[in-house]
Protein backbone atom coordinates (compact mmCIF):
# COMPACT_ATOMS: atom_id res chain seq x y z
CA UNK A 1 0.00 0.00 0.00
CA UNK A 2 1.14 3.51 -0.49
CA UNK A 3 0.24 6.39 1.15
CA UNK A 4 1.38 9.99 -0.10
CA UNK A 5 2.18 12.79 2.95
CA UNK A 6 2.35 16.39 2.69
CA UNK A 7 2.10 19.25 4.81
CA UNK A 8 2.11 22.86 4.46
CA UNK A 9 5.06 24.34 6.02
CA UNK A 10 3.22 24.92 9.25
CA UNK A 11 1.89 21.53 9.84
CA UNK A 12 5.03 19.70 8.73
CA UNK A 13 6.31 18.96 12.45
CA UNK A 14 2.86 17.71 13.27
CA UNK A 15 3.00 15.46 10.24
CA UNK A 16 6.09 13.97 11.40
CA UNK A 17 4.91 13.46 15.32
CA UNK A 18 1.62 12.11 13.81
CA UNK A 19 3.75 9.41 11.69
CA UNK A 20 5.92 8.31 14.49
CA UNK A 21 2.82 7.81 16.52
CA UNK A 22 1.59 5.53 14.12
CA UNK A 23 4.84 3.40 13.54
CA UNK A 24 3.54 0.50 14.26
CA UNK A 25 0.50 0.23 12.11
CA UNK A 26 2.73 1.70 8.91
CA UNK A 27 5.49 -1.17 9.32
CA UNK A 28 2.78 -4.06 10.04
CA UNK A 29 1.14 -3.22 6.92
CA UNK A 30 4.39 -3.15 4.81
CA UNK A 31 3.45 0.26 3.83
CA UNK A 32 5.55 2.59 1.25
CA UNK A 33 5.70 6.25 1.80
CA UNK A 34 6.05 8.80 -0.59
CA UNK A 35 6.02 12.92 0.07
CA UNK A 36 6.73 16.10 -1.86
CA UNK A 37 10.07 16.94 -1.38
CA UNK A 38 10.47 19.39 2.10
CA UNK A 39 7.77 17.14 3.67
CA UNK A 40 9.89 14.05 2.57
CA UNK A 41 13.13 16.01 4.54
CA UNK A 42 11.36 16.16 7.43
CA UNK A 43 9.81 12.72 7.74
CA UNK A 44 13.25 11.09 6.70
CA UNK A 45 15.31 13.64 9.86
CA UNK A 46 12.94 11.70 12.15
CA UNK A 47 14.14 8.42 10.71
CA UNK A 48 11.32 7.25 8.16
CA UNK A 49 11.96 5.98 4.67
CA UNK A 50 9.93 7.87 2.10
CA UNK A 51 10.62 8.33 -1.54
CA UNK A 52 10.63 12.14 -2.14
CA UNK A 53 9.28 14.08 -5.39
CA UNK A 54 9.82 18.02 -6.10
CA UNK A 55 8.58 20.38 -3.17
CA UNK A 56 4.72 21.24 -3.36
CA UNK A 57 5.43 24.96 -5.10
CA UNK A 58 7.40 23.47 -8.06
CA UNK A 59 5.70 20.44 -8.83
CA UNK A 60 5.97 18.03 -6.22
CA UNK A 61 1.76 17.93 -5.56
CA UNK A 62 1.11 17.76 -8.91
CA UNK A 63 3.50 14.06 -9.07
CA UNK A 64 1.37 12.83 -6.21
CA UNK A 65 -1.65 13.57 -8.19
CA UNK A 66 -0.43 11.66 -11.15
CA UNK A 67 0.07 8.89 -8.91
CA UNK A 68 -2.92 9.17 -7.49
CA UNK A 69 -4.66 8.86 -11.28
CA UNK A 70 -1.80 5.83 -12.57
CA UNK A 71 -3.08 3.81 -8.96
CA UNK A 72 -0.19 3.78 -7.56
CA UNK A 73 -1.15 5.99 -4.52
CA UNK A 74 -4.19 4.03 -2.00
CA UNK A 75 -4.14 7.18 0.59
CA UNK A 76 -2.98 10.67 0.71
CA UNK A 77 -2.62 12.33 4.50
CA UNK A 78 -2.52 16.18 3.39
CA UNK A 79 -1.76 18.35 6.67
CA UNK A 80 -3.19 21.51 5.25
CA UNK A 81 -2.71 24.83 6.69
CA UNK A 82 -5.95 26.29 5.84
CA UNK A 83 -5.31 30.21 7.15
CA UNK A 84 -2.27 29.92 5.07
CA UNK A 85 -1.60 31.65 1.88
CA UNK A 86 -0.21 29.13 -0.26
CA UNK A 87 1.44 30.14 -4.49
CA UNK A 88 0.77 26.69 -5.43
CA UNK A 89 -3.27 26.27 -4.59
CA UNK A 90 -4.17 25.19 -8.09
CA UNK A 91 -1.86 22.02 -7.79
CA UNK A 92 -3.51 21.69 -3.98
CA UNK A 93 -6.99 21.78 -5.30
CA UNK A 94 -6.18 19.78 -8.27
CA UNK A 95 -5.07 17.12 -6.12
CA UNK A 96 -7.70 16.90 -3.57
CA UNK A 97 -10.33 16.92 -7.01
CA UNK A 98 -8.42 13.65 -8.47
CA UNK A 99 -8.62 11.98 -5.02
CA UNK A 100 -12.51 12.61 -5.00
CA UNK A 101 -12.61 11.39 -8.93
CA UNK A 102 -10.23 8.34 -8.39
CA UNK A 103 -12.00 7.03 -4.79
CA UNK A 104 -8.85 7.71 -2.85
CA UNK A 105 -9.13 8.47 0.45
CA UNK A 106 -7.85 11.76 1.50
CA UNK A 107 -7.19 13.14 5.02
CA UNK A 108 -6.29 17.32 5.47
CA UNK A 109 -5.98 16.98 9.28
CA UNK A 110 -4.70 14.85 11.83
CA UNK A 111 -8.61 13.90 13.04
CA UNK A 112 -9.50 12.64 9.82
CA UNK A 113 -6.17 11.12 9.23
CA UNK A 114 -6.57 9.15 12.30
CA UNK A 115 -9.45 7.78 11.46
CA UNK A 116 -7.56 6.91 8.22
CA UNK A 117 -4.81 5.32 10.12
CA UNK A 118 -7.35 2.98 12.68
CA UNK A 119 -8.74 1.13 9.32
CA UNK A 120 -5.48 -0.28 8.45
Amino acid sequence: MEIAIIAHDGKKAEMVSFLMKHLGVLDRNDIKLVSTGTTGAHAEKAGLTVTRFQSGPIGGDAEIAARVVQGLTDMVLFFRDPLGKHPHEPDVAMLMRLCDVHNVPLATNPASAELLMRSL
